[in-house]
């Protein structure tokens, strides 16, 4: 059975919930391999008191004890935001063939939306991108965690 870049992130979305729920920012990871479901993550970084806890730093890490190698060839990542400068760095040393991501982050986001660092000719490993999948409901749920703290903060 092959599975769709939706069912992949409608599970990082799962993911990227469970944030939510532990008072983290949003977003969710997963990585697949041969449509098999390798490993996951979510944010961390304030419970876990470690910047680099972010989603995509947690699946790679899992990922990487799943496959018991730090090269994740012929992965996909799903993440519901796309990723950081930290991230993309990530995802480009461990090999990562294809990201496929939910939301644009105009701020941080490191495929185009900011900068570019995953499409720089300087690196060796290329990595195919697939943005827009599940946009809207991605971008709504960081949206409205985002609403809750301001109204919170009232």
């Amino acid at each position: 059975m092959s599975f769709s870049h939706e069912y992949w992130m409608q599970r990082a979305i799962q993911l990227a919930q469970q944030a939510a729920n532990e008072d983290e920012v949003p977003v969710g990871a997963v990585i697949v391999k041969d449509n098999q479901l390798i490993a996951e993550g979510w944010n961390q970084p304030i419970q876990s008191h470690d910047p680099s806890a972010h989603a995509e730093i947690m699946a790679i890490r899992n990922a990487g004890q799943v496959l018991n190698n730090y090269r994740l060839v012929d992965t996909t990542m799903y993440v519901t935001l796309e990723p950081c400068s930290m991230c993309v760095g990530a995802i480009i040393h461990a090999r990562v063939q294809r990201l496929v991501f939910g939301a644009a982050d105009l701020k941080t986001g490191a495929t185009g939306s900011a900068i570019n660092l995953l499409h720089d000719p300087i690196h060796n490993h290329k990595v195919s991108l697939t943005s827009g999948v599940l946009e809207e409901e991605c971008r709504l749920l960081l949206q409205n965690f985002f609403k809750l703290k301001r109204s919170q903060k009232k």
